[in-house]
């Protein structure tokens, strides 16, 4: 493999990365993001930092893109028009939902409309029985009246969702071996392939969704594929899934839903890498673009995967990487709420009209326009000035609609901005660490996207985190994440058995049967034996629980006398998670899962040797200023360029770092080194650099 291209496609840019996997060396792109149709920009992207670099589209040898499509498809309610069949006497499930609601005291709390409007939601004679065995047979002459019904309103996909199909999938085969015989066209998604395992609503959701971003997802991958095509390069291009995994585009337009936090996941598996790389193990991820910011935890190298997670306020019952998004990013909007609170957020400017700064007619202050205003950013432009930024705009945006309507100063108002949007973010970080039973004290934080490194040193004093990790090219450092992961895909089987001695055998066989569909699937792809992996947990419960715990395990662990170091581990997990564990208590496996890897070629990346370590100086300074401290004023900044650190290099704060894709903040009191990697590592904790607490 020659040149690898990944690409990332963000809410106000997309990034472009490609490595020389002979050389190591990586060369990023940034452009505006196009909205309206985003393959534009990918390709745009791509054709231009070829050319740059004098590399002929004939040399790429992979290509990986995350995508956007499907999550602002569910976000804008843009999916294609769906008919639902489902057991007789369950069409309004959708509606029904469950007991849990978003919040309990809130008489007044909309639910989210229904992907499948009630006329779309049909109902056919058939039933099953909890263990799978046939109730009642399936009406085949209903159904078919129904795809018919179905086919001459001209719905475009179908969803179908029978009673206990986990368990056995007969009548749901039939029913999609209907459709494809009297209507063709229509995409079909089935819950026994989507999501195959009990809890009904979930399961139900989890197909309409899939169903619903089919044809969008199928006509976006079609002309995607065909522009790859006619831009010569020479590959199949990789689609990111929400697992952090890479899939072909034939298996993501099956199962899109799998595609849903595609662009987010990037991030965290290129930080799981940089992980791998520096030997800091435990790691808070921070991922801060134009108009949102993620946060995600990774544990021992590896990132936290959820099954519970809910898109748009539907339960997606598939494998997610554990982000947590807020509307806090660059392009985030300030505002007074009736109280005259000053608030940030959710509402983004994104990439038009933008801030105020930007000059494309954007009025109203943002994260961007306080950062201008306090010097923090470059006046005389970003992107290597290739951006001009118009300062006098930021002061009018915040004058008029902060500093007029309170007592507050311009300064005081953009360094309340600046305040209140860390605070947002705070909790944010505080939600997937401390509400999980971790403490974000002993995790590093590592940060990228645009918008992380002037936030990532206030973060960290918020937070008592002594380490930051700004990798070299932070803005685009999710499309660097698509060269380094490999393919992955999730299976799972549902069956209540206690851990005793009969049921091991049973519970071998489901792993097997599972570790089998992926075989195929990795043969599909062209994986060689030696770089298929399967990783295996079981989710467990105590009999009488709700929800279940995942338990990662061994196929050694399921012999008689490995069995306890099984549930010791779940009685671990839930002491971590809860606070106890009755040891006592009688314990339950629920769902089997299964993950297929398919390692792919990882880029090289280059490491210098550090021959000498010296504090460096700047040739430049500027005006900054810094609330953050204990004496708020303007202080004197080292301002540095990245492309002419090197590695070994020291820099105590107060100092600011510019480089193409990002500006990172060095507070006061903290001190930065360059690492081997080019990785910037800050020390939050008084200039006490903490390099072995990895």
């Amino acid at each position: 493999m020659r040149y690898m291209v990944g690409v990332d496609v963000g809410g106000t840019f997309t990034d472009v990365t490609m490595v020389d996997s002979k050389s190591g060396n990586v060369e990023n792109h940034k452009l505006p993001s196009t909205p309206q149709d985003p393959s534009k920009a990918i390709m745009n992207g791509i054709n231009e930092l070829l050319e740059l670099q004098n590399v002929s589209n004939e040399e790429v040898t992979y290509l990986a893109h995350g995508t956007t499509v499907a999550t602002n498809a569910l976000i804008e309610r843009k999916g294609a028009q769906t008919a639902l069949i489902v057991t007789e006497g369950f069409k309004d499930l959708l509606e029904i939902a469950r007991q849990t609601r978003p919040n309990l005291y809130d008489l007044f709390q909309e639910k989210p409309e229904p992907m499948i409007a009630g006329d779309l939601r049909f109902e056919v004679e058939e039933r099953l029985y909890a263990n799978g065995s046939i109730r009642t047979p399936i009406n085949k002459e209903q159904l078919r009246a129904i795809i018919e019904e179905i086919k001459s309103k001209g719905i475009q996909s179908i969803a179908v969702c029978f009673l206990f199909s986990f368990n056995n999938p007969i009548h749901e085969q039939i029913a999609v071996e209907e459709i494809k015989k009297l209507y063709p066209s229509a995409f079909v998604s089935a819950s026994h392939q989507i999501v195959p395992e009990f809890r009904e609503y979930p399961r139900l959701t989890t197909t309409t969704m899939n169903a619903y971003l089919g044809p969008v997802m199928q006509t976006y991958m079609e002309n995607f594929r065909a522009s790859v095509k006619k831009a010569n390069i020479p590959v199949e291009p990789y689609i990111t899934q929400s697992n952090g995994g890479i899939i072909s585009i034939q298996e993501s337009v099956s199962s899109p839903v799998k595609t849903a936090l595609s662009g987010p996941a990037a991030g965290v598996v290129a930080a799981s890498h940089v992980a791998e790389l520096t030997g800091y193990k435990n790691l808070i991820t921070f991922d801060m673009g134009g108009t949102s910011a993620d946060f995600s935890l990774i544990e021992n190298g590896e990132p936290k995967v959820s099954m519970d997670r809910e898109i748009e306020g539907f339960p997606a019952r598939i494998p997610m990487l554990d982000i947590h998004t807020y509307g806090a990013g660059g392009g985030s909007i300030a505002w007074l709420d009736d109280g005259g609170a000053l608030k940030v957020g959710p509402e983004s400017a994104g990439a038009v009209p933008g801030p105020a700064a930007y000059g494309r007619g954007g009025t109203l202050p943002t994260v961007t326009d306080a950062n201008v205003v306090l010097g923090r950013l470059n006046p005389n432009g970003i992107l290597d000035g290739k951006m001009d930024l118009d300062v006098e705009a930021s002061k009018r945006a915040i004058e008029e609609h902060i500093c007029k309507k309170t007592n507050l100063s311009l300064i005081e108002a953009a360094s309340g901005i600046l305040s209140v949007v860390n605070a947002n973010m705070t909790r944010g970080v505080r939600l997937i660490s401390v509400e999980k039973g971790y403490s974000p004290s002993e995790f590093s934080l590592v940060s990228f996207g645009g918008g992380g490194g002037l936030h990532c040193g206030s973060l960290a004093k918020e937070l008592n985190i002594s380490t930051l990790i700004v990798p070299p090219s932070p803005g685009t450092f999710s499309s660097m994440g698509l060269l380094v992961t490999d393919i992955k895909s999730d299976y799972v089987k549902t069956e209540l058995l206690e851990p005793i001695e009969q049921n091991l055998v049973t519970i071998q066989d489901h792993f097997k049967e599972m570790e089998e569909e992926g075989t195929k699937l990795l043969v599909s792809e062209k994986i060689d034996n030696d770089k298929r992996v399967f990783q295996r947990s079981i989710d467990i419960r105590f009999k009488g629980q709700n929800y279940e715990l995942s338990v990662p395990i061994e196929l050694e662990d399921l012999k008689k006398e490995n069995i306890d170091k099984v549930i010791n581990k779940f009685h671990e997990i839930h002491e971590k998670a809860y606070g106890y564990s009755d040891k006592l208590a009688t314990v339950e496996f629920v769902n089997y899962r299964l993950t297929a890897c398919g390692e792919l070629p990882k880029v090289d990346l280059n490491k210098e040797t550090i021959t000498n370590e010296e504090v460096v100086s700047s040739k430049t300074k500027r005006k900054v200023y810094f609330a953050e401290v204990e004496e708020p004023k303007y202080y004197d900044t080292d301002i540095f360029q990245r492309t002419e650190l090197n590695a070994g290099d020291r820099i105590i704060g107060p100092a600011i770092v510019e480089q193409l894709d990002t500006t990172i903040l060095i507070l006061p009191d903290q001190t930065a080194f360059v690492d081997p990697y080019q990785n910037l590592i800050i020390n939050a904790s008084n200039g006490v650099n903490n390099d072995d607490e990895k």
